[in-house]
C-alpha cells in the first residue's frame, strides 16, 4: 500500500463538476493499493498517518500529528502510484490491485482513519476526479506499507 501525503490548508475532490469531498487544514492522501494488500496494511497505514508529526507546533517545528492539531483527511484513490515505467514511455499499471480488491480496501482505510478520530472524506473510487490541493509548506511525504 502506497500513500502520498500532502499537508494542506484546504483540499477538495470533484466528480463531474460536483464536489464529493472537501477538507480545511489537514492532509490530502493519494492512496494506491497493491495486489497483496489487505486489512492489516490499511490499518497500519491509517495509524501511521494519524500519528505522523508533520504539523507545526507553537514554535514552528514539525511536532504535531493530524490527531494533535484536529485536522481532516481527504482520501483520493490513486492506482497510478503503482505505475511501472521501466520499459518504454507508456506506464503499465499491472502492479496495482484490481478494482474488486482495491475499492473495498480504500473504504476500509477511510473507515480506520475515521475510527482513529480523524474527520475523513474521500474521492470516488474509479471516477475521473479533479483534485484541488492548497499545499501547505509545501510538505509532501511518501509512505509505503508492505
Amino acid at each position: 500500500m502506497k500513500a502520498i501525503l500532502q499537508r494542506v490548508q484546504k483540499g477538495s475532490v470533484s466528480v463531474d463538476g460536483k464536489i464529493v469531498g472537501a477538507i480545511e487544514r489537514g492532509l490530502v492522501i493519494l492512496l494506491g493499493i497493491g495486489p497483496d494488500d489487505g486489512e492489516s496494511q490499511a490499518r497500519e497505514l491509517a495509524k501511521k498517518i494519524a500519528n505522523l508529526r508533520i504539523f507545526p507546533d507553537a514554535e514552528g517545528k514539525m511536532n504535531l500529528s493530524l490527531l494533535d492539531m484536529g485536522g481532516g483527511a481527504l482520501v483520493v484513490p490513486q492506482f497510478t502510484l503503482y505505475a511501472d515505467t521501466s520499459r518504454g514511455n507508456r506506464p503499465s499499471f499491472t502492479g496495482a490491485a484490481p478494482p474488486r480488491v482495491a475499492g473495498p480496501l480504500v473504504d476500509q482505510f477511510t473507515e480506520f482513519l475515521t475510527w482513529l478520530g480523524i474527520p475523513t472524506q474521500s474521492g470516488e473510487f474509479g471516477a475521473d476526479m479533479l483534485v484541488e490541493i492548497h499545499n501547505d509548506g509545501p510538505v509532501t511525504i511518501s509512505l509505503e506499507i508492505d
